[in-house]
């Protein structure tokens, strides 16, 4: 009886702190209704013995989701709101756990991270990271976990998916802008509601 008790104790104190760790790394963040920035993304595949690597752009909006831009080697765009993801292949639905954790994690609302994935972290005095791992059963087919790296910024993204590739994301150039481009304001209107 003693020993549940003490177990249950220390599962609500590791609770208690990754649910302070998280609130202290979200203060920190910009939060702003417009991010954009450059990102550079390695991708390692099992199958290959080279990375793939690829480098774009990327604009969060508050309001209408993420524009995600890869410029080199071949360019694409993909746009993903809180209920759809369009790419050159056409617009699907998308599990509301994708859709989150892509504003989530661009546009610095940690919190909402919490309901689909168990968090551990650590808040150093210039740095950050977090540790996500899956809870929600769609994510958890796909990403064994995922590890976030930044500053008053998302910086660096892990993402180890369950087939053993590995994706690395880093972002660069990161501003905050009053308002969408034109370009952009286009770009989102593709996407359905």
């Amino acid at each position: 009886m003693i020993l549940k008790a003490l177990l249950l104790f220390l599962l609500s104190c590791n609770l208690s702190y990754a649910a302070d760790v998280l609130a202290d790394i979200t203060a920190r963040l910009i939060k702003t209704p417009i991010t954009q920035g450059e990102f550079q993304q390695e991708k390692r595949l099992k199958i290959l013995r080279k990375p793939l690597l690829s480098s774009g752009a990327f604009t969060y909006s508050q309001s209408k989701g993420v524009i995600w831009k890869t410029l080199t080697p071949i360019p694409s765009l993909l746009l993903v709101n809180d209920a759809h993801l369009l790419t050159g292949q056409g617009e699907q639905a998308v599990p509301p756990a994708f859709g989150k954790v892509f504003k989530a994690m661009l546009g610095g609302d940690l919190k909402q991270l919490s309901d689909g994935f168990i968090i551990t972290g650590e808040n150093k005095k210039n740095a950050w990271s977090l540790q996500l791992t899956p809870k929600d059963e769609m994510l958890k087919k796909i990403i064994s976990s995922i590890v976030l790296n930044g500053d008053t910024e998302l910086r660096l993204l892990d993402m180890q998916e369950v087939n053993g590739n590995i994706t690395r994301i880093s972002f660069t150039k990161i501003t905050h802008p009053e308002q969408l481009t034109s370009e952009q304001q286009a770009d989102f209107e593709r996407l359905s509601p």
